[in-house]
């Protein structure tokens, strides 16, 4: 279904009464001298994620949490700037129970056609336009979906958009290039809190058993990144180096128990800071949402900005168990957050060096990984074998496919690309590589046609041939500066790739 442009669905996919919904305004009072607005970015990974004719500069989001109905009701107000006239536009929507539009202040006509709001303005949009568009609408965290965003708790919920499934929580045009501004607006049961990406400006009793939180993001967020929670929490804060502030959003049951792994936290910043810069945002903390079921979301932690979400018995192990992840999650807050792929197919960027600074962080403490290695050098060398392997059954670490997206392909074949860079120029230009990278990217998007000139630039010479053979190439290419390692050879009985589930995978080496 999402590889198409122009989707009609069946209801039971879209969680509607039916899989087109027409509101607002007549259609036919548009005008005409516009285009419709393409229902695509041209994702490799996602072609039917996104859309073009504008781009947003900001989104606030105001919801409403009913602690016994459990559903939510929402206003999503977009600022937007379109690129091109426009007699229609579309956002991504699934799930969205849509009762009204409006667009610079006047009711527009909408349809819900699969995963796609397509909004027609009382009028044309002249191209380069400044346009509000207001979209109500009411959502239920529990509802089935084909995929989806929300994590329901016994006490409300958390969110997890990764990759493809913020519109599942609000319209929203769904892809990391367009970044946005965000503010948020949480109304709760008062006893219950409402926490956001960001940082709290401001709360209210609303007077009627409500309390409402609001929260302002410093910096642009990717749709993907954004985190809302309801639920019976503690917010825990404490100092980190530097002077940031860190905020734990703790289940108030479970504080006690989780405070070893919160106050991990400082030290981790710390280390981080002194490779890769100051930390590129406001605050940092965790999120242990109130499920730890197998089947509230497919993988271990997400870094949704500012507030990386966890599964809380994870955390309860012991620091050699968790705090190679722990590292593998902030460092996201650099690769993946402050600087967000292109398109999907950029993946490698966000987790090969989650993953790298992860493994790092635990051979610097000698901690066995999970094959029961204990240096960079050695897995490295154990998963050079496997890369034509890989290669055959994801493809190359710069060329997934939806199937493949979290293959660990993205992750140790990240790594091995980055460790491959790192000898062929050295460590002291490697660093410097990254840092310039990460400023010269910082609040927006790159590819990994961007990275490779980067490296090239601050080396000194074009690293083109070599980066894309590691990047592209279907065989692997000879690791600098060891001649004397090998690939085993592509096994027939292994060429095809195996039956894997949907969504994100745990296939971090940090675990």
């Amino acid at each position: 279904m999402r590889y198409r442009t122009r989707v009609t669905a069946p209801a039971a996919l879209i969680g509607t009464a039916a899989a087109l919904t027409i509101g607002g305004a007549p259609a036919q009072a548009a005008a005409t001298s516009g285009v419709a607005g393409p229902e695509t970015l041209g994702d490799p990974v996602y072609p039917a994620l996104g859309n073009d004719g504008y781009r947003v500069s900001a989104y606030h989001l105001d919801l409403a949490y009913d602690a016994t109905t459990k559903l939510v009701d929402a206003t999503a107000t977009l600022r937007i700037t379109t690129t091109e006239a426009l007699t229609r536009f579309s956002l991504d929507a699934l799930g969205l129970d849509i009762r009204t539009v409006t667009v610079a202040g006047k009711t527009a006509a909408f349809e819900q056609a699969g995963e796609k709001l397509r909004i027609t303005p009382a009028r044309c949009l002249p191209a380069k336009r400044r346009v509000t568009v207001t979209v109500t609408y009411s959502a239920d965290p529990r509802r089935t979906l084909a995929h989806t965003a929300w994590v329901p708790t016994p006490d409300g919920f958390a969110v997890c958009p990764q990759p493809n499934s913020a519109h599942t929580v609000f319209p929203c045009n769904d892809h990391p290039v367009d970044k946005a501004d965000f503010t948020f607006r949480i109304t709760v049961p008062t006893g219950l809190k409402g926490v956001a990406s960001g940082s709290l400006t401001g709360t209210e009793d609303l007077g009627d058993g409500r309390t409402a939180y609001t929260y302002r993001s410093r910096e642009p967020i990717a749709t993907e990144l954004v985190q809302l929670t309801v639920g019976d929490y503690v917010v825990k804060d404490r100092q980190g180096p530097n002077g940031l502030p860190l905020r734990d959003v703790v289940p108030v049951a479970r504080a006690e128990a989780l405070e070893p792994a919160l106050a991990l936290t400082p030290n981790l910043v710390s280390w981080i800071e002194q490779r890769l810069g100051a930390y590129p945002f406001e605050t940092y903390g965790l999120l242990p949402c109130n499920n730890d079921s197998s089947t509230a979301f497919d993988f271990t932690g997400l870094e949704t900005q500012t507030l990386t979400l966890y599964k809380p018995n994870y955390l309860l192990q012991a620091e050699p168990k968790i705090g190679s992840h722990m590292m593998h999650e902030l460092v996201h807050s650099y690769f993946g957050n402050s600087v967000s792929p292109a398109t999907w197919a950029d993946l490698w960027i966000n987790e090969g060096h989650a993953d790298f600074y992860g493994l790092l962080y635990r051979y610097e403490r000698g901690w066995a990984d999970s094959i029961g290695l204990t240096t960079m050098e050695a897995r490295m060398k154990d998963t050079y074998a496997k890369g034509d392997q890989w290669r055959q059954t994801s493809g190359p670490v710069a060329a997934p496919n939806e199937a493949n997206l979290f293959d660990n392909q993205r992750y140790l074949g990240g790594v091995l690309v980055l460790y491959a860079l790192r000898r062929q120029v050295g460590e002291t230009v490697f660093a410097s590589i990254e840092r310039t990278f990460l400023d010269r990217f910082r609040n927006s998007s790159a590819s990994t046609a961007d990275y490779i000139a980067v490296a090239s630039e601050v080396s000194g010479s074009d690293q083109s041939g070599f980066l894309r053979d590691w990047l592209y190439g279907t065989k692997t290419p000879r690791m600098p500066g060891h001649p004397d390692w090998t690939v085993t050879p592509v096994s027939s009985a292994l060429r095809q790739p195996q039956n894997r589930p949907s969504g994100h995978h745990d296939n971090s080496a940090t675990l």
